[in-house]
């Protein structure tokens, strides 16, 4: 998993302020779709036609599939490339789980998972009517190994026999024997370790097929082949605005996922928050059939739309797998004591974090490091319970053990961008509510980018700081692995092994699980190793960030996801 960068953090996460008229209650995801329809004038069943218009703040740069990260991005990737496996497109706990895309399943392992098999399904093209093959599946993702398109996720490097030496087929013609193909609608994956989550990986935009002969390196971008519902008509300003329409030779016979509703899709970038919720708000002429996928609502926002029922029934309610915690470096004293740790633990005021970050509308209560998604696992504890509003008393206490008998004084490191994860907000908050305990918390803010290279960095890790942590897929290993997994500290680059814990024990059960096929053991296993990492005060998680978002009076058949936590963009309909 990658921490979010900046830009995608704010566009996640932040607490807009405009003011939006009169009022609306955040509905859940189930509810949001129905309740829309019935209020807003979105009425009768979902059809074909008209165009949806996006309105983002972050453009949707990078529009090649070597260079994405994941299929996510606002969900407009996936209506261009499809992967071998992909999202199942429902709202809230079923929409975590993975489904064939490309594929005809979610693939065949060998004995110990380090072999996967998939086969094409007959049928699938490309927007100019050209087949897709096994042989387009792994150019695609040989190119992803091409330091001219980097940006993508690690894992098949990392995974793939070979592949941490692969240079990309721009440099290396002979490409990685790692993959065969021994038919054109066959594909095989050869592994260095077992991975039983390999299912989740082919989720990632790195298995979209790209046909050799029309690549055209980094300028791919601007024309991708399209293997999906729509193609790329226009993509101005490096994805400023992306304009898509119907691939002709897509078939809903061979994709029974995405709905594929209107007719063209306008994404337009780079608009202020507070412009982006006034528009949905007023839904006037084309804003009335458009969306946001990166774009929350605010407490302002929240608490002005309560009384208007049109309003409240145009916000759609989404939960993502990421958490927002204190991390502490145990190589800095005192965090070397684990009293201390825990005396921190024991004096965090949950509520006050929760209502620096915007209240329970916007951000959740977290105990454990797995989100609260039964996907990752999750398995219900508390390490060092001290209700709501925190035990400063117990605090005291553990301070004395530690040998602290008149408190201590630390410095909390965070962010100054208005963020959920890191913002002064949150640090003020933690800095009262320790206080009470005893503890002085001297503040220390960074801006953005000497934020992340300090706290990420074990040469200038600091010993306490706010973080945040998101996941790649639904599933405990790539949450608990980048963050605890001791052969993944990073001596040099981005380490996000803050604790710099390196536990026999701990690497041998993730290496365990990931042998794991059956996803739902896997999951059992994860909540476990979470609780028993959980009980060694080496993170303090504080809470779940909720989202909030507005759609236009127009848009019906609303689909919000765990997976992704926003609006599919690929079952909206305007007619």
């Amino acid at each position: 998993m990658r921490h979010p960068s900046v830009t995608a953090r704010r566009a996640a996460l932040a607490a807009v302020v405009l003011a939006v008229g009169a009022g609306a209650v955040a509905c859940g995801p189930e509810e949001s779709g129905k309740s829309a329809a019935g209020r807003s004038g979105a009425t009768g069943a979902p059809a074909e036609g008209g165009t949806l218009t996006v309105l983002n703040s972050t453009a949707q740069s990078d529009f090649d599939p070597a260079r994405l990260y994941t299929s996510g991005g606002g969900n407009v990737p996936s209506l261009v490339f499809r992967t071998l496996t992909t999202r199942n497109r429902e709202n809230g706990e079923a929409g975590a789980q993975v489904v064939p895309d490309l594929a005809t399943d979610l693939g065949t392992p060998s004995e110990n998972a380090t072999v996967w098999t998939y086969t094409l399904k007959d049928g699938l093209k490309y927007e100019d009517g050209t087949a897709i093959t096994s042989a387009d599946v792994k150019y695609g993702i040989e190119r992803s190994f091409a330091a001219e398109l980097s940006g993508g996720a690690p894992y098949l490097r990392d995974w793939l026999i070979g592949g941490a030496d692969y240079q990309g087929p721009y440099k290396d013609k002979k490409g990685l024997d790692s993959i065969g193909t021994p038919d054109d609608r066959t594909i095989v994956f050869h592994l260095n370790k077992p991975e039983g989550e390999f299912p989740y990986l082919a989720t990632q935009t790195q298995t979209t097929p790209v046909p050799q002969a029309k690549d055209t390196g980094a300028a791919y971008e601007n024309h991708p082949v399209s293997s999906g519902p729509y193609k790329v008509v226009s993509n101005e300003g490096d994805g400023e605005r992306l304009v898509l329409e119907r691939n002709p030779y897509w078939s809903a016979k061979t994709d029974s996922e995405r709905k594929a509703y209107p007719d063209r899709i306008d994404v337009r970038s780079g608009l202020d928050s507070a412009v982006i919720n006034q528009r949905l708000s007023a839904s006037r002429g084309a804003d009335a059939a458009a969306v946001t996928t990166d774009t929350n609502l605010g407490p302002a926002e929240l608490a002005q739309v309560t009384g208007d029922e049109d309003l409240a029934a145009r916000v759609g309610t989404g939960h993502f797998g990421y958490t927002n915690y204190i991390a502490f470096n145990p190589k800095v004293k005192p965090f070397d004591n684990p009293k201390v740790r825990q005396a921190i633990s024991y004096a965090v005021d949950r509520s006050s974090v929760v209502n620096a970050a915007g209240g329970s509308a916007l951000a959740e209560p977290a105990t454990t490091f797995l989100p609260e998604q039964k996907s990752f696992g999750h398995t219900a504890y508390d390490a060092f319970p001290a209700g709501k509003t925190g035990d400063a008393v117990k605090a005291r206490e553990l301070l004395k053990e530690a040998g602290y008998p008149n408190g201590l004084t630390v410095t909390l490191t965070h962010s100054n961008a208005k963020d959920f994860a890191t913002s002064p907000e949150i640090a003020t908050a933690l800095q009262e509510a320790l206080k009470k305990a005893g503890i002085t918390v001297e503040l220390k803010g960074l801006e953005d980018n000497a934020y992340s290279d300090t706290v990420y960095n074990v040469k200038t890790e600091p010993g306490f700081f706010l973080a945040g942590w998101g996941a790649d897929w639904p599933s405990g290993g790539p949450f608990l692995a980048p963050i605890f997994d001791g052969r993944q500290i990073v001596k040099s680059g981005y380490n996000f092994n803050s604790a710099q814990l390196d536990d026999a024990s701990v690497n041998k059960e993730i290496d365990e699980i990931n042998k794991l096929t059956d996803l739902g053991a896997a999951a059992a296993r994860w909540g476990a190793l979470d609780e028993k990492i959980g009980g060694q005060a080496l993170t303090v998680p504080l809470f779940h960030p909720v989202y909030q978002r507005l759609y236009g009076s127009s848009v019906k058949n609303v689909v919000i996801s765990d997976w992704t936590g926003v609006l599919d963009i690929s079952q909206v309909a305007v007619k």
